[in-house]
């Protein structure tokens, strides 16, 4: 009984999994059918536009579809911003939670059901932009408040739980994006509705784990303590951590608008420019390769349902009956995949694959850059940002050179796949340098009545980087016929590099004017 109040939650929720509450795994898991569902989704948007009517595509220009896809991933950031707000002010984290997870399993069916009426899209994608507000900001806010420190092991919490973001990302790419390519494109939209509610009802009859955590909005506390603590900083200290905010914010708008090319232009170069088809001896390594890349991890994300099922089946049956039914049908799919895949002589690699690697490279060096961060090779923020930024100008010069023999004009050709690969690596090291790093100083340099507010600022600056990568990506057609493919991924490779330069050309100003915030 010593240990009954560890964590804040009901008694199940005091036994551990890896040294956690078991809740942290009900959070887990949710969240990683949740990204499943987004990036699985993503994955196929621009090739389902693009693709052919014959194909069962709508046949759309390159560019209108860059445009759309820009204005999904970018509104994504905007809503949350308003969702994190209903839930603080009058819902709750959990019941806003639920209603983002039903919403965007009501946008995944829409889309499925697009093949009856081309409107159903735009429903779907307007449910799923709205249900992503309600459902991203408030299932963080849980994770954070199971715990009554703010020690090491809350960190260590959401390194787990980021896990599981890159888990579901990796799973829903893989086999969404599979799905919709090989088989039928709105068999992968609804497959990655189907798990997007099994993660919701999962979490709905699993919720009481959490005991009072996220019932009720958070009520108004005494800011007097507050006011007096910030009354002490002096205002031009305020006033310059909040500019170095505002620079990181703007800065990070160059990072994310050559690195959501991913879902758009990047995805349109593996689907018309890339060589992916593999005979023989590649076939077969290819094959190996990617069975490994998907039993391994799902070995590992088995193990730890086996534990959490064993914590919570006594008191939450229905929550695991859910996740266990889940799991029976990804096992299932993915088998049925592989199989399908062996009996052919030769493979053609999905588009969609490539985008699993970010997944992949983050789960392999996120904890070697986590250890660098910790050592005495630590540098300060600024340089992290242009280190970042140089990495990604790096994988796209990668793609440049790949792309000098492509003709002026062609609208497709066959360049060896190593040239994604390896712009892939470099952009998901550029982003191991940049976004979990931001998101921390934003939260260490705002003033504690504004952290909300810089946070929103935050947002933003993605939304206008997802919106103006969709919008730059567009004139992928014009830029080629006129210039070449080469210099289309030149423009991503030179302004990049000159604003990491930037940084870390003013890092000595600004540090300084963090005040000591490191």
């Amino acid at each position: 009984m010593n240990n009954i109040n560890l964590f804040n939650g009901d008694e199940i929720n005091q036994k551990t999994i890896l040294g956690h509450p078991s809740g942290l795994f009900t959070l887990f898991f949710t969240e990683m059918w949740e990204r499943f569902s987004y990036y699985g989704m993503r994955a196929i948007l621009v090739l389902f536009l693009i693709s052919s009517i014959d194909n069962e595509g709508w046949g759309w220009e390159r560019s209108d579809a860059l445009v759309l896809y820009g204005w999904y991933t970018g509104l994504v950031y905007i809503t949350p911003i308003f969702g994190g707000l209903i839930a603080d002010r009058l819902i709750g984290y959990r019941k806003a939670v639920v209603y983002g997870a039903l919403l965007m399993t009501l946008g995944h069916a829409a889309m499925a059901l697009e093949v009856f009426y081309d409107f159903y899209l735009y429903v779907g994608l307007s449910l799923l932009i709205l249900g992503n507000g309600l459902f991203k900001p408030n299932i963080s806010s849980i994770v954070g408040q199971m715990y009554k420190d703010d020690g090491k092991i809350k960190d260590a919490a959401y390194t787990i739980f980021y896990m599981g973001i890159n888990s579901g990302a990796f799973l829903g790419i893989l086999l969404c994006g599979y799905i919709g390519e090989t088989v039928n494109w709105h068999y992968g939209f609804g497959l990655a509705g189907i798990f997007m509610l099994f993660g919701m009802l999962q979490f709905h009859y699993g919720q009481n784990i959490f005991g009072s955590i996220g019932l009720k909005p958070i009520e108004k506390k005494d800011e007097k303590n507050l006011d007096v603590k910030e009354n002490q900083t002096p205002r031009k200290t305020i006033v310059d951590r909040l500019i170095v905010i505002g620079i990181f914010s703007f800065v990070t708008i160059f990072f994310w608008w050559g690195f959501e090319q991913a879902g758009g232009s990047m995805t349109i170069f593996a689907n018309d420019y890339t060589n992916r088809d593999l005979m023989g001896t590649g076939a077969l390594a290819f094959k190996i390769i990617n069975s490994l890349l998907v039993i391994v991890p799902m070995i590992i994300l088995t193990i730890i349902l086996y534990y959490l099922f064993n914590n919570t089946f006594q008191k939450y049956a229905i929550s695991n009956i859910f996740l266990s039914l889940s799991f029976i049908i990804i096992w299932g799919i993915i088998i049925w995949m592989l199989n399908r895949e062996f009996v052919k002589d030769a493979t053609e690699v999905p588009a969609s694959w490539f985008a699993i690697l970010n997944s992949f490279f983050i789960i392999v060096f996120a904890p070697v850059l986590s250890k660098i961060w910790q050592s005495k090779f630590n540098p300060s923020g600024p340089v992290k940002f242009g280190i970042g930024l140089m990495l990604l100008s790096i994988g796209f010069a990668i793609l440049s050179y790949g792309s000098l023999s492509i003709p002026l004009g062609a609208s497709s050709a066959s360049q060896s796949m190593i040239f994604l690969i390896l712009a892939y690596l470099f952009h998901t090291l550029g982003e191991l340098c940049v976004s979990p790093v931001g998101l921390s100083y934003v939260s260490k340099l705002a003033p504690q009545k504004l952290v909300g507010l810089m946070f929103g600022v935050w947002f933003v600056a993605n939304f206008v980087a997802n919106l103006s990568a969709g919008f730059t990506g567009s004139y992928i057609d014009p830029i080629v016929e006129d210039y070449g493919m080469s210099v289309f991924f030149l423009i991503f490779t030179i302004l990049p590099a000159f604003v990491g330069l930037l940084m870390i050309a003013a890092n000595k100003k600004i540090v300084s004017m963090m005040h000591g915030i490191n």
